[in-house]
Order: C-alpha cells, then sequence, then structure tokens
C-alpha cells in the first residue's frame, strides 16, 4: 500500500512513512494510492464481531507490511482498553429511524480519542523498533489536543506540543490539555483562533530546516493515520443497523472536515451509505460551498461549540482532490487561491462532491433547543456540536434509511452551554472528577512563527 500527496510533488511513501510524515514536503495531505475494497460478504461478517476485532479487518490493508498481524491486534487492543463503554462506539436510538453513535466514552471523552489512541500506539511501536525520537506538533480547537496529551504523555521517544486558541476552548478542554504533569507534554495558548494555530503548524511543516532539526510529525487530522482510525465506527454502526443489505446515512457535526471524509473513506470501500451529511454551526463555510460552489472563509465567530469554530477545514482538500479527479496540480491551486482569499470550486467537482455530501447549518438558538428538546423527549444529553449534528439530522431523515448522528463529545465537556440549554448539569465521569483541582502548566505565545519555533526548539534540546 504506497501513498500520494494531494497536491501531486511529494515523495511516494510507505503508510508508516506517511504517519510519521504527516504532511507532505509540497504542502499537501496524503493519500492511500488506491482505496481497499470490503466486499458484501466481507462487511456481513462484521455483524457480532468486538470493535477490535472490526477495526483490524476494516483497517489491516491499508497498513502494508509496517506491523505483522499479531503486532497490529495488539496495538489495537491495547488503544481501546481505557475506554469505558465495552462496545467502545454504541448505538442510542432517538427516535424512528434516527439513531445516535456515542463516541464519547474514550478517555478525553471525545471521538478524537479512537483516532489519537490509536495513532500513540502506532508511534511508540514504529519509534521503539527505529529508535528514533519524535516531535509531534498539533494545533486544535480542543478536542485533538486533549487526545494528544492524553495518547502521548509520558513517552520516551515523543515531545508533543499542542497549540489552541487562547480563551476559545472551554474550561475543561484547557484543563484537559493543562493538567497533566508528564515533562514530554506542553499546551501552548496562543493569541488569535484556530486557523491562526493551524496556519502556524503548516508553517512550520513547510519550514524544512526547523522540521528537520526537531524531528517534526504531526497528529492532527492533516496525518492519514487519524482519518483510517475513524473509518472502523462507520462500519461497526452501519453493521447494526442492516448494512450491508440495506442502506444508511450519517450526519456529522464538523469543522475540519476529517470525520466526514472518513465516512466517504468507508463508502469508497463498499459500504452502502446513501448520504453522509455536513453539519456546521454558524460558522457555516463548508455548507455554504457544499451549495453553491464558492469558499471564501469571512472570519470565525466564536459559538457554544468552539471545536467547530473554524473556516479553513484541512481535511476538505482531500475531498477536493477527489472530485478533481485525483489531480494534484489542480488541488494545489486552489490551496494558492485559498491563501489569497478563497476558491470557487468548479462545476464539475461540484457535482462529484454532492453525488457523496449533503449539509445544513444549525444556529445557537437552535442548538440551544436541540439540547432541550432531545433531554426532553429521549433523556439524552447533547453536547452542543452533537446537538447540531441532531438538528441537521432531522431536516434530512427518510422514512426508508436509518440516520445515524455522530455523537462527537460528551456533555461534561461543555458544561455551562449544556446546563444553560437543559436545566441539566453534566457531571464529569469519576476518572476526571478532580480535574477542576488538579494544577495546571500553560505557556502563553503570541500569534508568531519565530517565538514559537523557538519555544520548541529549547524544550526538545535533550
Amino acid at each position: 500500500m504506497r501513498y500520494v500527496s494531494t497536491r501531486g510533488k511529494a515523495p511516494i511513501l510507505s503508510f508508516e512513512e506517511a504517519m510519521l510524515t504527516g504532511l507532505a514536503r509540497d504542502g499537501g495531505l496524503y493519500l492511500p494510492e488506491t482505496i481497499p475494497q470490503m466486499s458484501h460478504a466481507d462487511i456481513a461478517a462484521l455483524a457480532g464481531l468486538s470493535y477490535e476485532e472490526a477495526a483490524f479487518r476494516v483497517m489491516r490493508p491499508y497498513i502494508g507490511d509496517a506491523f505483522t498481524d499479531t503486532e497490529f491486534q495488539d496495538i489495537i487492543a491495547r488503544a481501546y482498553a481505557g475506554f469505558a463503554h465495552a462496545a467502545r462506539a454504541p448505538l442510542v436510538q432517538l427516535a424512528p429511524g434516527h439513531h445516535l453513535l456515542e463516541l464519547f466514552h474514550g478517555p478525553t471523552l471525545a471521538f478524537k480519542d479512537f483516532a489519537m489512541q490509536l495513532i500513540g500506539q502506532l508511534f511508540e511501536a514504529s519509534l521503539t523498533r527505529s529508535g528514533s525520537r519524535v516531535c509531534i506538533v498539533g494545533a486544535t480547537s480542543g478536542d485533538t489536543g486533549s487526545a494528544a496529551i492524553d495518547a502521548f504523555r509520558g513517552l520516551e521517544a515523543v515531545d508533543v506540543f499542542i497549540l489552541y486558541p487562547h480563551g476559545r476552548v472551554s474550561e475543561v478542554q484547557r484543563r484537559q490539555m493543562s493538567t497533566p504533569g508528564e515533562a514530554n507534554v506542553h499546551a501552548l495558548a496562543v493569541e488569535g483562533h484556530f486557523d491562526d494555530c493551524q496556519a502556524r503548524v503548516k508553517d512550520m511543516f513547510n519550514d524544512f530546516e526547523f522540521r528537520d532539526a526537531v524531528g517534526l510529525a504531526g497528529v492532527n487530522s492533516i496525518n492519514w493515520a487519524r482519518v483510517l482510525a475513524q473509518v472502523v465506527y462507520y462500519f461497526t454502526s452501519a453493521v447494526a443497523l442492516g448494512a450491508p443489505h440495506r442502506k444508511v446515512s450519517f450526519t456529522v457535526p464538523t469543522g475540519n472536515f476529517g470525520d466526514i471524509f472518513a465516512g466517504y473513506i468507508a463508502k469508497r470501500m463498499g459500504l452502502p451509505i446513501d448520504r453522509l451529511v455536513v453539519a456546521t454551526n454558524q460558522n457555516d463555510i463548508l455548507h455554504r460551498c457544499l451549495s453553491g460552489g464558492d469558499y471564501t472563509p469571512d472570519g470565525v465567530i466564536p459559538s457554544i461549540s468552539p471545536s467547530m469554530d473554524i473556516q479553513v477545514s484541512s481535511n476538505f482538500e482531500r475531498a477536493l482532490f477527489e472530485a478533481y479527479g485525483r489531480d494534484g496540480s489542480a488541488t494545489a491551486q486552489l490551496m494558492d487561491e485559498l491563501k489569497s482569499g478563497g476558491f470557487t470550486v468548479s462545476q464539475g467537482a461540484l457535482e462529484a462532491l454532492r453525488e457523496s455530501f449533503s449539509s445544513g447549518r444549525c444556529d445557537e438558538d437552535q442548538t440551544r433547543a436541540a439540547i432541550r428538546r432531545t433531554w426532553n423527549e429521549t433523556g439524552e444529553l447533547l453536547c452542543p456540536h452533537s446537538a447540531i449534528g441532531v438538528h441537521v439530522a432531522e431536516e434530512h431523515l427518510k422514512p426508508d434509511v436509518p440516520m445515524i448522528t455522530l455523537a462527537t463529545a460528551h456533555p461534561a465537556k461543555f458544561p455551562a452551554a449544556v446546563e444553560e440549554a437543559s436545566g441539566q448539569h453534566p457531571p464529569l465521569p469519576a476518572h476526571m472528577a478532580d480535574l477542576y483541582d488538579r494544577e495546571e502548566r500553560i505557556t502563553e505565545l503570541p500569534n508568531d512563527l519565530g517565538a514559537i519555533e523557538s519555544l520548541i526548539k529549547e524544550r526538545t534540546a535533550h
């Protein structure tokens, strides 16, 4: 299995190389050269398996000879051992034909744990074998950072630096990043918004002298292994509702497009997905683009769903690459136009996107109403991001196609917004009950590449 860049100019890599590299040298994102196929029988055979066994079967074709079957099975087992629910990703029925996929039973209470716990184990196995050391730098709108820090804390061969927008994540998200005491993890509060943090990370990857000096690696959803891990729960949930013998649809609250792109990969592998519905908050650039073809960022508006306060969706580049027939030069041109203000998707590419993706938006009042209504009608307490998914999903229900909405985070990560909407204060799980009492370690930095690089160099000088 070989991996190619969305911009067509970077070296073709193996799975392990692509995982450790993160962002391609030409600024693009890695994708498999071909998408492995699962037959009707292969998909049907997932029924009744443990999550770990299903994960092995879905992901195995992508890793090539990077790990033996036994090694990969052990990696998967370690990755999900710390999840609080035996099913890992359980389904809850909200209404006839509408189901919620709870993705918040991992150690940091967000869907990012499915990918990050796996990546932590993959990195450790690979680096232990090679004797190498890497410096992981990531940007977060809240959940990626806490999941990365939890996955890599205390590992010998890794330093982790997470950039998050100062004052623009929830207190629980911030404390999850700032309270771990291990010396190899660092929470960096950057002035600005998430897009600024993401831009600085990409700048560091494109500064090859710095990149090579510190051994830079990435765990944002620019990293293909992140997307791959998320493909699995599309299969397990669809099979639980009757796939491959019936079609299913998914609604995904998304800002950076990684989670829903994993659904697109599942569809390309053969999973009978009817629609993939993109659910956005008031920062609705993805909905606007899929509706009219224009992708022009117009500023980030802070919301009660801060993990979706994004205007530059890095994983959308992968979807564009596919929509433009895997034309790397066309994708690179769009990304150049984005730097100058924005771009317009061609009619043919827009039609290709619409073959798989629908979209909708949900404003602040609608988000609160969805939290309140779902609690009153079902007893299920939603985080604001999951509520956006439920609201948009309800606009796309079909009588003959089950809808699965992804619940991306535990409501206790956003207690103020949830309590305001529902009157219910969501308590933290027992293993996190003392979070507000733990000492924090935060470094505040300007939105300045030189300042950020200098700090990372200083702290990685072993």
